[in-house]
């Protein structure tokens, strides 16, 4: 069957047919995923976000329910072995040549509909093709040649020293590497927390990543979860008194700057005021700042509060693959020189030092992030900040025009809104959901026409689902403020 891609067989062994893409392959044709059902919180049970507030209707949550295991698993392309004159017919080369030609328009048709998740899909690095025949490897101190000589450190200490200037940190003050994604820059900053002050506890937003609790569950630290302002910022109400309840010990807290469902930055300036105010001295205190994709754009912004190491803060981990845009993920994390001893050992095998989570790393990305930081340069990321601002109340404000709730924080290009109700529409557009709220990450490859294209056919499938008297849209003044929400009884 031309444009068929072969995915299991009963003999995995044998290929009987063999066709490239066909001109008129439909990539939307592919083996789709099958969609885990959803299912409410009242089949749960009732979570602490559910609590009715004043004038608020109670929200009903709405979740996918996950079960490991394969019911919910990407369909499989099937390994097979070469058939014994393989060599001489070409087969199996054209096979998977097919088989790549398939998936490159699958990818070109997912990247045409991505607005849910925050990654830069616009990047040029063909320039760098030419590198993709060498097994470059970082293991180690970036700051220290080992035996291994196939490695990119000069473009990855380079990248380093201009995230220091970017944080205002000295060369010499500072250590840090380039990580294989946010979570591994998250997972060091709480480390080196922990290893500073081994009996600390560790406090973070309701709100915060994932991957900062997964941090606690490691290393087996006592974790405090700190209550949220509807905008998704830490309370540093709530902040104030868990601290005066465990003042006998020290404190490690993450500090979002940008929290991963609502864009939230929280006030780092007003975390600093609430430790002092609530007797911790800076020597018992570490903060680390998760500042995924924000972390970046925040320099850009006027009048935006400064994330830098002239405060006292401890580390800073950004992702590379989000703002900057690289194929592959990646990440940066820096922190102070004084801290990193605790960390580091010495690794003969490598005539090395280390202080990294990980053993070996992507040589590769560094360099891509050399090359985008020297072709865009500071005014370069200036402009692409504010052109997804600007995108960001240009969506918030056709939302609101089509009287569809919808909430933009400040400093922030996530424009958060209902959940639309059909999970296809929310599958093909690749939005990320929590509850009754969905999201879209305005980034720099996210058009005036791309977002267009979604309000319009959001609008136009929201007009069906919602045609009954009876059936209307949800209330999400308890996720995003009464004045954000355009249901019956708040507009």
């Amino acid at each position: 069957m031309a444009g068929a891609v072969e995915i299991e067989t009963a003999s995995p062994n044998v290929i009987s047919e063999v066709e490239i893409l066909a001109v008129d392959f439909d990539p939307t044709a592919v083996v789709a995923e099958p969609l885990p059902p959803v299912v409410t919180a009242a089949d749960g049970g009732p979570s602490e976000s559910e609590e009715e507030e004043e004038g608020v209707g109670k929200p009903v949550k709405k979740s996918r329910e996950i079960v490991l295991g394969r019911n919910v698993h990407t369909s499989c392309l099937a390994v097979t072995e070469p058939e014994a004159n393989d060599e001489f017919t070409g087969d199996k080369d054209a096979y998977m040549a097919g088989v790549l030609a398939r998936y490159r328009k699958t990818l070109m048709e997912r990247t045409k509909h991505h607005l849910g998740y925050p990654y830069n899909l616009d990047f040029e690095y063909g320039a760098l093709a030419q590198l993709q025949h060498f097994s470059i490897n970082n293991l180690g101190d970036p700051f220290i040649e080992s035996n291994y000589g196939v490695h990119s450190r000069q473009f990855e200490v380079g990248v380093l020293d201009w995230f220091a200037r970017l944080w205002e940190i000295e060369k010499n003050e500072y250590w840090g590497y380039i990580t294989n994604c946010g979570t591994e820059g998250n997972l060091h900053g709480i480390l080196v927390g922990r290893e500073v002050f081994p009996d600390g506890i560790l406090y973070a937003s309701r709100e915060s990543h994932y991957s900062i609790f997964k941090a606690a569950r490691m290393y087996r630290m006592e974790c405090v979860k700190v209550d949220t302002l509807v905008s998704g910022e830490i309370d540093c109400s709530d902040f104030r008194v868990k601290l005066l309840a465990n003042k006998d010990k020290p404190a490690i807290i993450n500090v979002n700057i940008g929290t991963t469902v609502k864009g939230a930055v929280d006030d780092l300036d007003l975390v600093i005021q609430t430790l002092e105010e609530s007797g911790f001295s800076h020597d018992r205190f570490y903060i680390h700042c998760d500042g995924a994709l924000f972390g970046l754009m925040m320099p850009f912004v006027k009048r935006a509060p400064k994330v830098t190491f002239k405060k006292p803060i401890g580390s800073v981990s950004v992702s590379g693959h989000k703002f900057v845009g690289c194929p592959m993920p990646c990440g940066v994390q820096i922190t102070r020189m004084e801290h990193i001893n605790v960390l580091s050992s010495n690794v003969e095998y490598l005539a090395s030092r280390d202080a990294t989570i990980m053993g070996s790393r992507n040589g590769h990305a560094p360099i891509f992030l050399w090359y985008t930081l020297n072709r865009k340069g500071y005014k370069g990321f200036q402009k692409e900040v504010q052109k997804c601002l600007r995108n960001a109340h240009y969506l918030k404000d056709r939302l609101r025009g089509a009287g569809i709730s919808a909430m933009l924080n400040e400093l922030s290009s996530t424009v958060v809104f209902e959940r639309p109700r059909d999970e296809e529409f929310v599958r093909r557009w690749q939005l990320a959901c929590e509850g009754n709220i969905a999201h879209v990450v305005v980034m720099p490859n996210v058009t005036i026409e791309k977002l267009d294209l979604f309000l319009d056919e959001l609008v136009e499938k929201r007009s069906t689902w919602y045609q009954e008297e009876h059936d209307q849209p949800p209330c999400i003044a308890a996720d995003v403020g009464k004045e954000n929400c355009a249901c019956a009884l708040h507009k």
